[in-house]
């Protein structure tokens, strides 16, 4: 008689992939708001951290807005892992938006358009509705059909009948066939708890009843308790919304149900710019929720990498919206200590001298009105620590002579020219049979014979040695 299939359900894959910054958890610093030296994954860099700890009060004092802030520092000095860790302290409620200076040379859409979008990416609206709703856990729910009044063989749905139970007691509906749709899509079923808008119609599940809880169920489910109170209740509600969003619903135009309609739609492009009288307008109607309490402006962080990037056109811009009444926190990175300012294309193209070298390549009125932060070389200590960090985030086992080895490196070639040789040296060991795919010296020193850094291959490049003539 053969076995039965049985095997173990695994976990989310997700959790194993790890990405440039995943052992970034925070600023780690006390609640006086001074750094400690290694802690939230981040290695030194103390006076950085405290400065940003420092950025992040102001934001959430909403003291900040309109300001810019500029990470100036070397490669692999951490400017990323610091606009990562101000994302991290201020929570997912806060809009982060993080971009390339490069991100806005598009084909579809202008420059300036790029930039705007992003920037209304990085405000976010709270809006807090009170509503009449209908939240229980469902006991019941039977779709009643009808003959189809179109004719034919088929039939339709006429009513859904539900029943929702809360702790005051129960209450028997009869809805729509438009929400029957619409619980079909939350994918409801009997013991889910749920709330339906009495105007609307809107459905929204919030989860499995904690009375199932018990139940044996291989997904990953989160329980919720019956609500209290009686079924038929007003609720506040809140909604995070971003300004971006709410240009985007109200620039698609609603095109009709017949053929040209439906073709107009299909061979529009995918993006389209929207204009800065919608703009306003939106700005208006938001002021106006502001100033009833229905809703909190909620300005966010648009993180621009590279920012030495963008051409003269776009400084000019960026300079405009951060004196805008409604803008984000701006927070720039450069690891340039001195660049010429780039002109558009059309300037080069009429034959103008590009202009002369300004700090870190941003003009001098932005940078007039910059905070800027330094970020600092690491030292061989803080080297070895990064390393050490690194490896238990990707699950790596080192011995010592190969943690020596790595920080050898990190010292004399690159910070990151080290931790890009962690991966090949693990599957190396692995192929040399290693014991328990322990990296040893040998390991690091044969993947550095292997992945060559920018330094010896330029050299090989320049003299010849080691390329085929």
């Amino acid at each position: 008689m053969a076995p039965m299939p049985i095997s173990e359900v695994k976990g989310n894959p997700r959790e194993n992939r790890t990405a440039a910054h995943s052992h970034i958890k925070g600023l780690g610093l006390r609640p006086d708001g001074r750094a400690e030296g290694s802690t939230s994954g981040f290695v030194g860099q103390t006076a950085a951290r405290e400065a940003c700890g420092v950025v992040v009060d102001l934001i959430r004092a909403k003291k900040m807005s309109g300001r810019a802030v500029l990470l100036a520092g070397g490669p692999g000095t951490g400017k990323t892992a610091l606009a990562m860790a101000v994302s991290q302290e201020l929570g997912t409620k806060v809009p982060f938006c993080p971009i390339v200076g490069s991100e806005i040379y598009s084909t579809e859409v202008k420059k300036t358009e790029a930039l705007m979008e992003n920037f209304r990416r990085a405000i976010g609206l709270r809006v807090r509705e009170t509503k009449e709703v209908y939240e229980g856990e469902v006991t019941e729910l039977t779709p009643e059909e009808a003959e189809n009044p179109l004719g034919g063989y088929g039939r339709t749905i006429s009513h859904l009948l539900i029943t929702l139970k809360a702790a005051k007691g129960t209450k028997k509906l009869r809805l729509d066939p438009s929400i029957y749709e619409a619980i079909q899509k939350e994918r409801v079923r009997i013991g889910d708890v749920i709330y339906i808008e009495a105007n609307t119609g809107a459905v929204k599940r919030v989860g499995r009843s904690d009375a199932y809880s018990t139940e044996f169920d291989l997904e990953a489910e989160e329980y919720v308790p019956i609500p209290k109170g009686d079924v038929h209740k007003k609720k506040e509600i809140v909604q995070d919304v971003t300004l971006h969003d709410l240009d985007i619903a109200n620039a698609r135009p609603q095109g009709g149900q017949d053929i040209m309609s439906m073709m107009g739609q299909l061979m529009k492009p995918k993006k389209t710019e929207i204009t800065e009288k919608l703009r306003l307008e939106i700005n208006k109607v938001v002021n106006k929720y502001i100033d009833q309490g229905v809703a909190e402006l909620v300005p966010g962080v648009l993180f621009i990498d590279e920012v030495h990037m963008l051409d003269l056109e776009s400084f000019t811009y960026l300079n405009r919206a951060l004196e805008s009444p409604i803008s984000p926190i701006v927070i720039l990175a450069s690891n340039r200590s001195s660049a010429p300012i780039r002109y558009s294309s059309t300037s080069l193209s009429n034959g103008e001298a590009s202009l002369p070298a300004s700090p870190h390549g941003l003009p001098p009125d932005l940078l007039a009105r910059l905070l800027i932060i330094p970020t600092h070389p690491y030292n061989s200590q803080e080297i070895d620590q990064i390393v050490r960090i690194r490896a238990r985030t990707e699950n790596l086992t080192l011995s010592e002579d190969a943690f020596a080895k790595v920080g050898e490196l990190g010292v004399s070639v690159s910070l990151r020219y080290a931790l890009q040789l962690l991966s090949p040296a693990n599957v190396l060991a692995k192929v040399s049979g290693r014991e328990a795919g322990k990296v040893e010296r040998v390991d690091v020193e044969e993947a550095e014979g292997l992945f060559w850094d920018a330094g010896r291959s330029a050299s090989a490049l320049t003299t010849g040695k080691g390329w085929i003539v």
